[in-house]
């Protein structure tokens, strides 16, 4: 099947959460921005509760109350666009208990993140398998692997993946390795061993040369950000079309630059994703969620200065006075 007739592969973005300024969900600002990312065309479907829309900082009726946000207003699309919600919790019965909210709340599938306390104390073959198993069987419902970066105690090794996908309702995988020296020998044996579940990028530092060795699409926050230029890149890549790729690339190099400044994602970078694009007026507010506190005002006009020299128009003004009120 072609990757852009697969009902997951392609684009999905990963959306940001808009705050007031008591840090309650903007309800009518987070329908907005969904609506206005998921009408996009070429976009296969959208992520809330990711990082990106900052679920450590929700509890758990609000990440519920996220998703069900999202999915009315992704209803509102002329096109089939799915809804994948985050899913964290430290064990098996939480994770089924996240998975079960999320799917009465509208998502189409959930994006399982590994238990964080595996990050500190690790966990055998078993438990990794098991636990996906777990919130499968629990949940039936269709899950997105979150695969964490290599060096860390919670990214799965290929065995573990290649288990994995033996799993009915495992649909995709988020490739997060960030290990290149193997992500073409990786891809290849996943594909081999499951050729019906895409393995798509998050690496947004290291974007077109992933989508151009091995991908089937890419779930990242910077679609989330400007998802008008995530379609061409990825889209150009998938297709094979390196020009054109290549000139998508220049347009979103120096976007990146300043979201990311050459690191990894994070919650730095989210927040300058937020700030960006409310500076731009495409945003209704850059609030974060504590414990994440609020850039320093010359960081703020930094941003400015940045989007600027790139030829971007930013109507939004803050003084220093405001910065110090939040």
């Amino acid at each position: 099947m072609a990757w852009n007739d697969h009902p997951w592969a392609g684009v999905f973005p990963a959306l940001l959460c808009p705050f007031n300024d008591d840090e309650s969900i903007d309800e009518q600002g987070l329908h907005e921005y969904a609506l206005e990312v998921a009408s996009y065309d070429g976009i296969k479907g959208v992520t809330c509760n990711g990082h990106t829309g900052e679920i450590m900082g929700l509890r758990p009726d609000e990440r519920a109350e996220v998703t069900q946000i999202v999915a009315r207003a992704v209803a509102q699309c002329d096109r089939d666009v799915k809804v994948i919600t985050g899913v964290s919790a430290e064990g098996s019965l939480e994770g089924i208990d996240h998975a079960l909210a999320a799917k009465d709340a509208g998502a189409d599938a959930i994006l399982l993140m590994p238990p964080h306390h595996w990050l500190r104390f690790g966990r055998t073959f078993r438990e990794a398998v098991g636990y996906i198993a777990d919130v499968a069987n629990g949940a039936d419902m269709p899950i997105v692997i979150h695969q964490y970066p290599a060096w860390t105690n919670a990214g799965y090794s290929l065995d573990e993946m290649l288990e994995m996908v033996k799993i009915p309702q495992v649909k995709m995988i988020k490739m997060g390795t960030r290990d290149m020296a193997r992500w073409l020998y990786d891809y290849e044996q996943l594909k081999a061993a499951a050729p019906h579940v895409p393995i798509v990028t998050c690496h947004d530092e290291f974007l077109l040369p992933t989508l151009l060795e091995a991908a089937d699409g890419a779930l990242i926050g910077f679609a989330g950000f400007a998802p008008e230029l995530m379609v061409d890149l990825v889209t150009a890549a998938l297709d094979g079309d390196l020009p054109r790729a290549k000139m998508a690339q220049q347009t979103v190099a120096p976007l990146a630059r300043i979201i990311y400044d050459f690191g990894e994602p994070g919650c730095g970078a989210h927040q300058r994703m937020k700030v960006a694009r409310w500076l731009m007026g495409r945003f209704p507010s850059p609030h974060c969620r504590r414990p994440v506190r609020p850039l320093d005002y010359s960081d703020i006009e930094n941003i400015r200065t940045q989007l600027e020299g790139i030829g971007y128009v930013c109507p939004t003004q803050v003084t220093e006075a405001d910065i110090s009120r939040v």
